[in-house]
């Protein structure tokens, strides 16, 4: 068992606060376009974070390739600046995993006192890097800015620069400090952590990716309020027009009536997965129990792969069977004599069943595999305790096997109502046509359209953000109900 080790080591420790808390500040300064430390150039990308900085040249020469055709910026140039923006995110990872190894012991503080410097290090060397840079292209500009008419190089160096170097500093005076001020560890002392540490570390990288991926993206709820048009450039007050595209939503006749058809859709093919949730709580119920080891593997397997198929693949396959020329028509041909060409693909009637068996055909096995993985966790003994009183393999399933999955149950269905507005796009993307679109989009795939297809960005984050709103509100509301009806909540 592990130990539960906590180590003080008096006014030292409160040190790692001041490095922890500026380290949070420079990992903003890495994720947001407004603050990026790397813009030294005037016409450079101003939706580059310093991290995209980093990574993408494509990005950052779209407004100077004109400079950089005639030579008066040169790609050495921009590569070194990508290289400066690398090392200075290298160095932030570096004095984050400095920040996480002085949670354990004396010994391992000091280790992280050592990583502390290398890392600010890092990023000292990449503003240095950068600041060279400028004051290079500010010396040209000096020289040919009358002659080409415009300058390359910013008048200042972005303030966001001098907030990374002052917090780089800090964590490489902290560092020092601690090295002097700290005690030796002991010769035999291992590397040793408390285990509730231990946890945080573990969990620490989901929750990065978390907030990067759930997270950071809500970042982009501000261009509801401008009046944004995709391309290069950024956001300025000019383009603030407050909730003007809010109140399109309710003023416009024609907008009211494309929301209703599309919550329509959305809110019936819900309600349907809603209902027919079960269906993968009964099919792993009735796989576990099959008793012929090798069968049941190759039936959960059968059924688990159509989750790995792409929509496309999966509607080039209902192409191939429900066309005009498709197995289906062919078959019929054959028997009756008579000509079969109907398009069946396009046929309107039960759509939303149709659109329903096609996504329980590709997700049941997935779905219910948290299902069998519950099962297992079912005590045996009840089970024998069924038998010995007299109970038949349906008996237990309905007074052991069922009663022992509604918590998963529940716990899936709540998560089912909270996204009960969201039903993906892929799959009523790949089968909409011409007959069956007014009928298939639902709320994602109309977003994806008005934005990505109609280029209306700012309306369809509008769309988005009452769609996340509407699912929190709607998952607080399931678990209360869930704690009056079960007494028991998930959040």
């Amino acid at each position: 068992m592990a130990k539960n080790i906590e180590v003080s080591n008096g006014p030292t420790d409160k040190i790692y606060y001041v490095t922890r808390i500026s380290l949070l500040f420079a990992f903003v300064l890495v994720f947001f376009s407004e603050i990026n430390p790397a813009r030294i150039m005037t016409q450079m990308n101003k939706n580059m974070s310093l991290l995209t900085t980093a990574l993408s040249y494509d990005r950052i020469v779209v407004n100077i390739k004109y400079e950089i055709n005639h030579n008066y910026i040169f790609k050495s140039d921009i590569y070194s600046l990508m290289a400066a923006s690398a090392i200075m995110v290298a160095g932030i990872l570096i004095l984050a995993v400095a920040a996480c190894i002085s949670l354990g012991n004396l010994r391992m503080k000091r280790i992280s006192n050592y990583v502390t410097l290398g890392g600010s290090a890092a990023v000292i060397f990449g503003v240095y890097r950068m600041i060279v840079t400028h004051r290079l292209y500010r010396a040209i500009d000096a020289e040919i800015s009358e002659i080409v008419g415009f300058k390359m190089a910013t008048e200042k160096l972005p303030t966001a620069l001098f907030l990374m170097l002052g917090f780089a500093i800090i964590e490489f005076l902290c560092a020092v400090i601690l090295m002097i001020a700290q005690p030796r560890p002991a010769r035999d002392e291992k590397c040793e952590m408390s285990t509730r540490y231990k946890l945080f570390i573990m969990a620490l990288p989901f929750l990065g990716l978390t907030f990067i991926f759930s997270y950071l993206p809500l970042y982009g709820w501000r261009y509801a309020f401008f009046d944004y048009k995709a391309g290069p450039g950024t956001l300025s007050m000019n383009d603030f027009v407050g909730f003007k595209w809010f109140k399109l939503l309710v003023d416009n006749a024609m907008m009211r009536s494309d929301i209703i058809r599309v919550m329509k859709n959305t809110l019936i093919m819900s309600g349907l997965g809603l209902a027919t949730s079960w269906v993968a709580m009964a099919f792993a119920i009735f796989l576990s129990e099959i008793k012929n080891g090798v069968f049941r593997r190759i039936v959960q397997v059968l059924t688990t792969i159509p989750n790995f198929i792409s929509w496309v693949l999966v509607y080039a396959i209902a192409f191939a069977i429900f066309s005009n020329e498709g197995f289906v028509n062919n078959m019929l041909t054959r028997i009756t004599g008579v000509v079969h060409d109907h398009i069946y693909l396009t046929d309107e009637s039960m759509l939303y069943v149709k659109m329903l068996l096609w996504g329980m055909w590709k997700g049941v096995g997935w779905s219910a595999i948290i299902y069998i993985a519950g099962i297992s966790g079912i005590d045996q003994q009840l089970y024998e305790a069924a038998t010995v009183d007299g109970a038949g393999r349906f008996q237990k399933m309905w007074h052991v096997t069922l009663p022992g999955l509604i918590p998963t149950y529940s716990v899936m269905l709540l998560m089912a109502v909270a996204g009960i507005l969201s039903n993906g796009m892929d799959q009523y993307l790949v089968f909409s046509n011409a007959k069956t679109k007014s009928a298939l989009e639902v709320l994602d795939l109309y977003v994806y359209t008005l934005g990505i297809g109609s280029g209306k960005i700012p309306l369809s984050t509008v769309i988005g953000m009452l769609k996340t709103l509407v699912s929190v509100t709607l998952l607080f509301m399931a678990n209360g109900i869930s704690k009056l009806v079960r007494g028991e909540s998930i959040i």
